[in-house]
């Protein structure tokens, strides 16, 4: 949600700075800006809508200097226009900002009232104007930011120029994530490594509370009471190569077709597939003690957990509880003494799962993290973490991300059924062999991307879609659902396929696709049932099965896509690829914006 850059250069920083941006399109936004200083000045361009927008606006009316910050805007406080958009600045500083400052009214209550005057309807346009109080009174730079970051209550990543100081960047960091990039003679701010990965390797993370200041030769760090602290500078392995479409159409075809090659990096850093064997060094609780496990994710993550706990339940015999984010600090979960909290996200930024990992700390948790970003702030404050390898995802719609996540988890109830006796040697021999096979078998799932393609004309008709799902299929039925919503805007719904008749079998006519998750599993019998009964009533079923699965029930429903026939175990991996294309394909159609949906952000890094 919304992007952060900043750079002190040695030359023309503004065509740095726009490409930067276009690294961070993927958080999400709705407009976009930069401000340089220029003889001094500060000079601003700012643009509502895509970042071809700010490109023209800046074509037309170039800026100059070597110092400047940028910014993509999803709109929280005020509408997304010129007006509102970011950098703001008064005539002395200039302001970028994620997050959200919960104190503005009164914030823009006494600054008015000190005669200041405001233009925007927002709260990072405050924050400008307090600092320029602050400055007015004859305070420094460094001692004007200090005072107003003490008045600030809420989430926030800030970086600030000052007119004048084209040696001088001031940036502040509290529960929204920013990185301080290291060059010769340069330095630069980013709210990810991503944004920095062409311009420098050397990269330093903020923590929560920390404020810093930055000149062309280094980076001084304070905490939250302004004491000088010490952040490690660490190398990163992104470069500006990971962010190309690679011939692609788009990032999120990219991505889908990525899915056997990071399904298989991931398998590689936990299994060793000629031996047979799996190790997941430093868990931060001994398997055999937990009674209870808590999954805590939001959004895609969240079916993740909704699989794993399948998974744990039925492979591994360990209770789990999962939950929303959002919601579960505020019910004041008790949690057992010494239990386990696993939290899932891609980002490894996403606020609400941060709170609720600081909550479950508190409760006295043993903390372990499934995320993408090994530098994120859920990863920093997790007692162990466990990485997808998937990376970077730059489509707001999580496809590769999703299925890493699944295969992390899968290893992990594997290990923890093993250290609990409740599998024997054989059982988990056949669980990792099916494991092994996923990439290869996912890359046949692919093959099916010309049939999906023209399932997708039909869907891209219908007003609303169902999905149907038993067992650990039911995750990927609402995972699929909200796919389609996400990127062609088609209201859909995922369903537990036994659920149909409390309900949602009233929705069931001619004109409602209802797409079956069905593999060849124990509940296979169960679903078809269900699935007859979806036909009775002249549903148009989009059968989703395996080669058994489709020679059992194929020739009832509209449309059969036989996928290869695997271990049910690892059959929600595979299952969660068509139901990607599917959406990718129907989006494609309907000419919507697939790699940035609209209202939508990568990171949701406030509440």
């Amino acid at each position: 949600m919304c992007g952060i850059i900043g750079i002190i250069g040695k030359g023309e920083v503004s065509p740095l700075i726009v490409e930067a941006l276009k690294r961070l399109e993927y958080r999400g936004y709705d407009s976009a800006g930069v401000a340089t200083l220029d003889n001094g000045g500060i000079e601003r361009r700012r643009a509502q809508g895509k970042l071809d927008n700010l490109v023209g606006t800046i074509n037309a009316a170039p800026l100059s200097g070597t110092i400047g910050i940028g910014h993509t805007r999803w709109a929280t406080h005020g509408v997304p226009n010129e007006i509102n958009a970011h950098p703001h600045a008064t005539d002395k500083v200039a302001i970028v900002h994620n997050g959200i400052i919960e104190n503005f009214q009164s914030l823009r209550a006494e600054v008015t009232a000190a005669g200041r005057r405001l233009s925007s309807q927002t709260d990072t346009e405050v924050v400008a104007h307090l600092i320029t109080l602050y400055l007015d009174q004859g305070l420094s730079p460094q001692k004007a930011c200090a005072k107003a970051f003490a008045r600030l209550e809420g989430a926030f990543a800030l970086g600030i120029i000052f007119a004048g100081r084209h040696d001088l960047m001031i940036a502040a960091r509290r529960g929204s994530p920013l990185a301080i990039g290291f060059g010769d003679g340069e330095m630069f701010l980013g709210s990810d490594a991503l944004a920095l990965a062409p311009l420098t390797k050397k990269i330093m993370y903020l923590e929560d509370g920390d404020w810093a200041v930055l000149h062309p030769d280094g980076a001084e760090v304070f905490d939250e009471d302004n004491a000088p602290v010490t952040r490690e500078v660490r190398l990163t392995a992104l470069s500006g190569a990971t962010v190309g479409k690679g011939g692609y159409r788009h990032f999120m075809l990219k991505e889908i077709y990525e899915q056997p090659q990071v399904i298989g990096d991931t398998l590689q850093g936990y299994i060793n597939a000629a031996e047979r064997t799996l190790t997941i060094p430093g868990l931060p609780f001994d398997p055999t003690a937990i009674s209870k496990l808590t999954i805590i994710a939001c959004g895609t993550s969240y079916y993740a957990g909704l699989v794993a706990k399948y998974w744990f339940e039925k492979v591994a015999r360990v209770p789990v509880e999962v939950d929303v984010a959002s919601e579960f600090r505020y019910r004041g979960a008790l949690m057992p003494e010494g239990g386990a909290a696993i939290f899932i996200s891609q980002s490894g930024e996403t606020a609400d799962t941060l709170a609720a990992l600081r909550y479950a700390r508190a409760q006295g948790q043993h903390i372990l993290s499934v995320v993408n970003v090994p530098e994120s702030t859920i990863a920093r404050e997790s007692d162990a973490t466990l990485l997808t390898r998937a990376g970077p995802e730059v489509g707001v719609a999580s496809t590769k991300a999703f299925t890493t996540q699944l295969v992390v988890l899968a290893c992990l109830a594997i290990v923890t059924a093993k250290a609990r006796g409740a599998i024997d040697h054989d059982d988990e021999a056949r669980l990792m062999n099916a494991l092994v096979e996923v990439p290869a078998r996912a890359a046949e799932v692919l093959n099916h991307d010309e049939r999906l393609r023209a399932l997708a004309e039909s869907v891209s008709e219908a007003r609303d879609v169902l999905y149907l799902g038993r067992g650990s299929s039911y995750p990927i039925a609402l995972e699929g659902a909200l796919k389609l919503k996400e990127i062609s805007y088609i209201h859909a719904e995922g369903y537990a396929a036994g659920e149909m008749k409390h309900g949602p079998i009233a929705l069931i006519d001619e004109s409602v696709p209802v797409i079956v998750i069905a593999p060849s599993d124990d509940l296979f019998d169960k679903t078809a049932s269900n699935m007859q009964e979806v036909i009775a009533r002249g549903g148009r079923v989009i059968f989703l099965s395996d080669g058994p699965g489709a020679q059992k029930l194929g020739d009832l429903a509209a449309a059969t896509v036989a996928l290869p026939h695997v271990d049910p175990f690892v059959a929600p991996i595979l299952y969660a690829i068509p139901a990607q294309l599917l959406a990718y394909h129907v989006a494609v159609i309907k000419g919507t914006d697939v790699d940035q949906p609209r209202n939508l952000a990568k990171s949701v890094t406030v509440e």
